[in-house]
Parts: structure tokens; sequence; C-alpha cells
């Protein structure tokens, strides 16, 4: 693991972590993947998602947790459900994502729903990460995006319920933080659900 006393600079010292941590992730056989997003499907009953809310969701990109599963539970609740649309270098808004929607390719291996989908201002966020810790920090995958995200829709009284969504591989003890850097509320992974 990195030596946090011997890295200097924060975002340096995030970027050692997220390759370490990615490659753990990355060496997981896709059987064990589909295996624990299934168990990560089934702890998400725990999770403090009103019916009827609206709930932003991710597809996977390379080794990420497959939330499909858990999409589909969202859907049988009524929730509506909406997934990351890159609109710049800096900013994301959040689409509607329903069965049929068309998905277009959005940078990043990314897929999310197109113009002809519906803006939705999520009030529960499904959060991807790279690492997290005990106490609820994250590091994502360096763009910043979420960040700037979360701190816009909290601005407009959303976004109240934080869940990062990941293996339990890529638990770390600590994560340095910058001050623009929001915490998580929960972390499920097929351990089950933890509240910090």
């Amino acid at each position: 693991m990195v030596d946090i006393s011997k890295v200097a600079d924060v975002s340096d010292l995030k970027q050692k972590i997220r390759s370490e941590v990615l490659a753990r992730r990355d060496a997981l056989s896709v059987e064990i993947r589909t295996k624990f997003s299934q168990e990560i499907a089934e702890h998400f009953k725990d999770c403090h998602v009103e019916p009827d809310g609206n709930v932003s969701a991710f597809l996977p990109i390379r080794s990420e947790v497959d939330l499909k599963p858990v999409i589909s539970r969202l859907w049988t609740r009524k929730n509506r459900v909406c997934l990351p649309y890159i609109l710049s270098k800096t900013e994301i808004e959040f689409r509607e994502f329903m069965a049929g929607t068309k998905l277009v390719g959005n940078g990043f291996g990314t897929l999310a729903p197109d113009d002809a989908s519906s803006v939705l201002l999520p009030d529960v966020m499904l959060v991807p990460l790279s690492v997290f810790d005990q106490n609820g920090g994250r590091i994502g995958y360096g763009g910043g995006f979420y960040d700037r995200a979360i701190e816009k829709l909290k601005g407009l009284g959303k976004a109240q319920t934080l869940i990062g969504v990941a293996f339990s591989t890529q638990e770390v003890d600590e994560v340095p933080t910058d001050d623009h850097d929001v915490p998580l509320d929960f972390i499920l992974t097929e351990r089950g659900l933890r509240e910090f």
C-alpha cells in the first residue's frame, strides 16, 4: 500500500491509491464480480430509499459493480432512475433511464440516455467510486464530476442521501481528502450496507 508520509501532493497520493485499488478490483474475475453484484442487489433492500423518489445510478465501466439488478428493483418500487450524462469537461446532468431508453456513448467508456430523455434531479445518489474508507471518504476517477454535481444538487435541496457502491476490496484505511471532497452517507458492498 502507498506510504502516505512519502507523497506530498494530495492529488498525486489519490492517483497512487486509485491505481493500486483499481488493480485489485480488476483482478476480480468476471464470475466473482457478477456474484458480488447480485449480493449487492440483495443488500440494497437495506438502503434508505423511499419509493417514488428519483435515484441516480450508473452503468458499469471496466470492472465496476453492475447495478442493473439494483435498477430493476428500483423500477419495481416505482422509483424514477437516472444516469449521468457528461455535458462538458466539468459538468454532468442526470437523465431518466427507463426500459427501452436509447443509450449513447458518452466518453470514458460510459453509456448514457440520449437527448430525448428527461433531466431529473436525484434525491438519492448511488455513487461510483474507485476507493473508499471507513469514514465515508471516497476517491472517484479524478474528474471531479460527482463532487461538483453533488454540491450543485445539495444547493437545490436534492441529493440528500449519498450511497457509494463498490466491492469490499476497494476499501482502504484512510482516503486523503481535499476541501471539495464530499463524504458518503453509506457504502453498499457485497458484505452489506454500512452507515457513516
